[in-house]
């Protein structure tokens, strides 16, 4: 008697023995000390539908989710920032949660040190802009914002940045967290001139629904989900956290606007993943048609 054994069948199989059937066929040493550090360098280019003409070609390196001192240390970040540089880009964005936890004490203010000094290398060659995330202000805002500027880097606290290529102009706008309420996007929108061509920075993906409604942004970049960290085959992330359900990872088009969620390159626990590299994104900008 033969049986078919459909795809179907092999995805309720491996959904129910979860993350125990995971062990078993990965094993522990890949999930927690090989995936983890492979960093993907993702190399997407994305048609934006006004780019300004001397933008064609502008390559945007995107960094999320650092995590910095949980299990992302300072040789693991100084490999990230290598990686970066290596790239030669144009501008580097990063999308919040530089920290980890809730509280701020000896370790997590060591971590930040080491944060500055491994920082300044990419800061000194290149602009890098920032958006907090939920992390940040579960660990402590202010020093969140002091770390940043002490490593160079310029974070848009619901704000915007203004690029200019000759006589044309790329904006750059950056909202607060959204998942603690700390998003101003009526303040965005009332610095922004009317037909600005305009990337936002979001930490969260799932507000890309609220962003696009507004019909003033062209591609938001976001991170927060970390792409659920473990993927199950023909299955969807076993962990999403909130604000990042709908768009865990990768190029989405949300009623007319980009919106790309990157995995992130640290973690939060359990510091396991699989199927689910950590990232790297590289942008290359190009116009319509």
């Amino acid at each position: 008697m033969s049986t078919k054994f459909s795809r179907r069948d092999f995805f309720k199989v491996f959904k129910y023995f979860g993350i125990g059937a995971l062990a078993v066929s990965a094993g522990p040493f890949y999930i927690q000390q090989i995936e983890p550090s492979w960093l993907d360098v993702s190399q997407v280019d994305v048609s934006l539908v006004s780019l300004p003409k001397s933008f064609e070609g502008y390559r945007i390196a995107q960094i999320s989710d650092i995590h910095i001192g949980a299990w992302m240390n300072r040789e693991r970040l100084a490999n990230v920032v290598k990686q970066v540089l290596d790239q030669k880009p144009d501008l580097v964005v990063a999308t919040g949660d530089f920290m980890f936890g809730h509280f701020w004490d000896d370790s997590v203010g060591k971590a930040a040190s080491d944060f500055i000094d491994v920082m300044k290398p990419l800061t000194e060659v290149h602009h890098v802009i920032a958006v907090l995330g939920n992390h940040d202000h579960w660990t402590n805002a202010e020093r969140t914002r002091e770390m940043l500027s002490l490593s160079g880097i310029l974070e848009l606290n619901n704000d915007i940045l203004v690029l200019n290529s000759g006589d044309e102009q790329l904006f750059i706008a950056g909202v607060d967290d959204v998942m603690v309420g700390a998003h101003n996007l009526e303040a965005v929108l009332a610095k922004l001139p009317y037909n600005a061509h305009t990337i936002l920075l979001a930490h969260e993906p799932d507000f890309a629904d609220i962003a696009a409604q507004t019909g003033r942004f062209l591609l938001q970049l976001s991170g927060h989900s970390h792409g659920g960290q473990v993927v199950i085959p023909f299955s969807d992330p076993l962990v999403l956290p909130d604000w990042g359900r709908k768009y865990p990872s990768g190029l989405y088009n949300v009623s007319g606007m980009w919106l790309y969620t990157n995995r992130g390159v640290g973690m939060t626990e359990p510091f396991v993943r699989f199927n689910c590299r950590p990232e790297i994104t590289v942008f290359t900008l190009r116009g319509p048609g």
